[in-house]
């Protein structure tokens, strides 16, 4: 079992409902378990249902198993379906070691679209969160998905390339493994190709 480069590793997964950001904690945090680690994994949901914020949390260290919640600024990374819920946890969770991958396509909320309320520029939003952690992974993860035919893919997108940047544990191997016990075989394919696109983003950034 491969040592953890850092000990504990903390990863908030982030989005808003229907995003399918807690299936992509359950796969990691399952591929992480089917690798041999302790892994914990804890979720909150807000008005989900109504597109509203949902986190997870994927625990793991060498020690004493973790509680499900991590600690105030202790995010090894937090990986984000939409770009406006990093803002909303970096505050909280990050600290200036910490890594952000997000996708670049906003989700904006009802009240932006009813004109209630504003939603920042995504230049803007990019050079602030920028300046908030240590690397920042700017990636078009919905974009991805769509040229694989269905929007849902952005999480496995994302999953693909936080396996490229070599924080976990494990690789995109042991996570197609878990996405394969999870999914029929006929719904693996474009899921391979969502995990291979992240890698390849990745790397180009």
């Amino acid at each position: 079992m491969k040592a953890l480069t850092h000990d504990p590793l903390d990863i908030v997964v982030t989005g808003v409902g229907g995003q399918g950001n807690v299936l992509a904690s359950q796969v990691l945090g399952r591929a992480l378990l089917t690798a041999g680690y302790e892994v914990t994994v804890g979720e909150t949901y807000g008005l989900s249902q109504r597109g509203g914020s949902v986190m997870s949390q994927v625990r793991l260290s060498s020690g004493p198993v973790l509680g499900p919640m991590m600690p105030d600024h202790r995010a090894t990374a937090i990986v984000s379906l939409e770009p406006l819920e990093v803002l909303r946890l970096v505050g909280v969770y990050g600290h200036p070691g910490v890594v952000v991958l997000t996708n670049d396509r906003p989700l904006r909320p009802l009240g932006v679209l009813a004109g209630e309320q504003s939603y920042p520029e995504p230049e803007e939003l990019r050079a602030t969160l920028e300046g908030l952690c240590a690397s920042l992974y700017w990636l078009p993860a919905t974009a991805a998905a769509l040229e694989l035919g269905n929007h849902i893919l952005a999480n496995v997108v994302l999953l693909g390339a936080l396996c490229g940047l070599e924080l976990l544990p494990i690789g995109a191997r042991e996570v197609e493994q878990a996405l394969g016990e999870m999914f029929p075989a006929s719904k693996m394919p474009p899921n391979r190709q969502a995990l291979a696109k992240g890698l390849a983003l990745v790397k180009e950034v």
